[in-house]
């Protein structure tokens, strides 16, 4: 556990002093947008934040290699090498569409690409559950479904980014559920605690946590596209590359959610933002406008005319991502009904926390009235 500590801290450390390079970089080459009628913010912020997280990323696993009890996970596998220079490649894709604004067709191009030189040095999908048995992939079975999930989650947590702070948290909570339950089912079968996902997640988890406090609201920098695809694609490979770990009957499936919780566990951290995005998609079809069409109307935006104000909205979203995750992996672990009881419980008190108009407003509207 305390080399794990040390690599999230060195982590968090190297992407919180990098930042401000990064957004000196970013003025220097003109990576600062104008203000869009549907942003939240009223002054043009900095891009490329992600080159700060990817150097954060990389010295993190600089550091981790040199570890003894973690030199085995360089050694023994090829993920780890391959993370890297898939995490190189995507940032670098995103940095050029943070500066000059690549056409969709090119940045899709650039992040299966990326993708595939992932799959391409043995970070792939090699089984599924299926009924009462297994599922097991080719070699091209395997490649094609990866990308897929890997670009799919790649953009899923490219449109969180909307909010100040947003897409750091969520990803960072994340990424903390799936260090515990990885962690945890290493102790229960007995296995290395030394792994490629436990120490990915950990290391996504310090990137997320060095670059908050200058991304949380007013936001002095953005991760933009660099820094969204990159901890995107740590997300899906850290959770990919468990199941080349444990064979389909070592991930415990009592709860149902065990043997599926590698492959569920990134999108039910961005269950909500998925949920906004289908939400919005039909929003705009009925109304004759095209699904890709922005508008005002994400759930961030009617949090913020509730009349949360955007630190609370970002907080309510936090506590969703948390519930959801952490919900999952206890009871993929220890799945029983007074679990489920308690977590019905707090899902009633987020509930009422998203709905629940702010005090202040209410004394407001109350001596309006008077």
């Amino acid at each position: 556990m305390r080399e794990y500590l040390l690599v999230l801290v060195v982590a968090a450390a190297t992407t919180y002093l990098l930042v401000g390079l990064a957004g000196l970089v970013a003025r220097l080459v003109g990576a600062v947008p104008v203000v869009r009628a549907r942003d939240v913010h009223v002054t043009p912020i900095p891009r490329l934040g992600g080159i700060a997280m990817l150097g954060g990323f990389l010295a993190a696993m600089l550091v981790a290699s040199q570890l003894p009890r973690l030199q085995g996970v360089f050694v023994e596998y090829t993920d780890a090498q391959a993370l890297m220079t898939g995490a190189i490649v995507i940032c670098l894709i995103g940095a050029a569409d943070d500066v000059w604004g690549l056409d969709s067709l090119t940045k899709f191009a650039g992040q299966v690409l990326a993708a595939g030189l992932v799959t391409a040095q043995g970070v792939q999908l090699y089984w599924l559950p299926l009924g009462g048995g297994t599922l097991s992939f080719g070699p091209a079975q395997g490649v094609l479904l990866t990308v897929f999930l890997i670009v799919l989650t790649v953009n899923a947590v490219n449109f969180v980014d909307g909010l100040d702070g947003l897409a750091a948290g969520t990803v960072g909570i994340g990424a903390a559920a799936f260090f515990s339950y990885s962690y945890f089912l290493s102790v229960e079968q007995g296995l290395s605690r030394m792994t490629t996902p436990t120490l990915i997640s950990a290391v996504l988890a310090g990137l997320c946590l060095g670059f908050l406090p200058h991304n949380a609201h007013p936001a002095r920098i953005f991760m933009g596209d660099s820094g969204s695809m990159l901890i995107g694609l740590l997300l899906a490979t850290g959770s990919i590359s468990l199941t080349a770990r444990f064979p389909p009957g070592a991930i415990p499936s009592s709860s149902g959610l065990g043997i599926l919780l590698p492959l569920l566990l990134p999108f039910t951290v961005l269950a909500v933002p998925f949920l906004d995005l289908l939400a919005a998609i039909v929003r705009r079809t009925r109304a004759g406008r095209s699904p890709f069409a922005p508008d005002k109307q994400h759930l961030h935006h009617q949090l913020l005319e509730i009349g949360h104000s955007h630190r609370r909205a970002v907080v309510v979203m936090w506590v969703w991502s948390g519930l959801v995750a952490f919900g999952v992996v206890v009871a993929a672990l220890r799945g029983s009904w007074p679990t489920y009881a308690a977590l019905g419980a707090v899902l009633l008190v987020a509930v009422a926390a998203t709905l629940r108009r702010p005090a202040f407003l209410t004394r407001r509207a109350r001596s309006a009235g008077a």
